[in-house]
């Protein structure tokens, strides 16, 4: 062969293997554009439907967040109007509270039927009841959120001892539940992702708490969570959480608390604070329960016969704890247990049982209020009253943080979010060893007295609904 001859062979050569390696590499670069594609395709990325539904959820969920922001600041604007007035007339709540509670109550049962108590039952009775869009209106609807608002906004105006927490989430369930009629046909969001979703975000608004929003929509509201409600539950405690930040700056509730040395006599002090507050809050947590029930003997039958007069009864006694303990009574509790956790306070020890019964007593009379706060309010109480069983007053807030945990995990049964919540309000994260442990051995101890308060309050709210039935 001539020497032209091979060249021309080898630039063949040359030119087919070249070739050979392109058509690979093509074939590589299309089988990768065609599994992006597959992706984008997947995860509806390209599909206007699935935006516009994405679209719906997020404004939902900002939504709900603006709402609840609002209701919290409405909510201290009362409770200072409330002071202001018993701080100059210490006799004016025995007349503002009774009256108050008895139109409140008239108010709730005439027109905003099912907006009475916590609304945490009412929230998990509307997922629990079956079908697409079933949700009846006594249970979620802008309507209830409308009167959980100015009654319970009222409630605290007139004295009662209540938080605005487990109000915030039968609102926030409500205002994003409302937006179910604009998502679109074949949409991935079931109308009760919005309900588990917009609840979890009142949480995380109320107490500025977005960890403990999350788990509480996990461990209370939806007991059997679908993995495909986690996008909407963090999109909805994300975006309502800006709006609050947005709105109230980005606040610890109770501010940071210093804690002292932690060490292992925090074992003892766990353990105590968890038996003391197991029994207090289970027997707390049973009252609750028994009271949603029908009553025996002329009490019973005078509360279900004047309702009005039932309610005006326990305002009442709301007043006379208020006017006996300087007004302690009243209100969420919020100011005196900041005190309490800074050490501002020292002769606190009848202030837990004051509350106690003042937070029952308004259960009891039906008025829209939550416990959420009143319950850590009894808990700081119940660690100050301890206190000289330990003797030593620099573990003071430590203590108080311990209760707090305590008494509310044994109120609800829920450890997990009642020690998550604490840590946030607290800025406690070098406590959060000891917080596990004291909500579980609370939480424990109370099974022993009560069944789990929301739940079994939410199967109250379904036997009440005609037809309903749990899925």
């Amino acid at each position: 062969m001539s020497p032209g001859g091979k060249i021309t062979r080898i630039a063949g050569i040359f030119v087919t293997i070249r070739f050979c390696r392109y058509s690979a590499q093509a074939q590589i670069d299309m089988s990768s554009l065609h599994e992006i594609l597959s992706a984008v395709r997947s995860a509806k990325l390209a599909d206007f439907d699935a935006w516009r539904g994405r679209l719906v959820v997020w404004t939902a969920a900002a939504t709900a967040g603006y709402v609840v922001v609002l209701f919290t600041l409405a909510t201290d604007r009362a409770i200072t109007l409330f002071f202001s007035l018993q701080k100059a007339h210490w006799w004016l709540p025995l007349i503002l509270t009774p009256a108050g509670g008895m139109l409140i109550v008239w108010l709730t049962n005439r027109w905003f039927a099912g907006a009475g108590g916590s609304g945490i039952p009412q929230t998990i009775a509307a997922l629990q009841e079956g079908g697409r869009d079933s949700t009846h209106p006594s249970l979620i609807s802008l309507k209830l959120a409308f009167g959980k608002i100015v009654l319970g906004v009222s409630a605290l105006a007139a004295g009662f001892s209540a938080g605005k927490e487990g109000p915030s989430v039968q609102v926030g369930a409500s205002v994003m539940h409302a937006f179910r009629r604009f998502l679109p046909t074949g949409f991935s969001v079931h109308p009760k992702h919005l309900i588990l979703a917009g609840g979890a975000a009142g949480i995380s608004a109320a107490f500025n708490t977005p960890l403990a929003g999350i788990v509480f929509a996990i461990e209370e509201l939806g007991r059997r969570y679908e993995q495909k409600t986690n996008g909407v539950v963090i999109t909805a405690i994300v975006l309502s959480g800006l709006v609050s930040i947005s709105l109230q700056g980005n606040y610890t509730y109770f501010g940071h608390i210093v804690v002292g040395k932690i060490d292992k006599d925090i074992i003892a002090q766990v353990f105590i604070c968890g038996l003391v507050c197991g029994v207090l809050g289970g027997i707390f947590s049973r009252t609750l329960v028994d009271s949603s029930g029908p009553w025996k003997g002329r009490l019973g039958r005078f509360r279900d016969i004047h309702p009005l007069w039932w309610a005006g009864f326990c305002g009442l006694m709301v007043a006379l704890l208020g006017a006996v303990s300087g007004g302690a009574a009243h209100g969420s509790g919020y100011i005196i247990t900041r005190d309490m956790l800074d050490g501002g306070l020292t002769e606190t020890w009848q202030y837990a049982p004051i509350k106690y019964l003042a937070t029952i007593f308004t259960y009891l009379s039906g008025v829209p209020g939550g416990i959420f706060a009143p319950s850590l309010s009894i808990g700081a109480g119940i660690g100050h009253g301890l206190l000289p069983l330990f003797g030593d007053p620099h573990v003071a807030a430590a203590i108080g943080a311990l209760c707090m945990v305590g008494f509310l995990a044994a109120v609800t049964q829920a450890p997990i979010t009642s020690f998550i919540i604490v840590m946030e309000m607290i800025d406690g994260h070098e406590m959060v060893i000891s917080l596990m442990a004291v909500a579980l051995i609370a939480a424990i101890i109370s099974r022993v007295f009560s069944p789990p308060l929301y739940s079994t309050l939410a199967n109250v709210q379904i036997s009440r609904l005609p037809g309903a039935r749990p899925e």
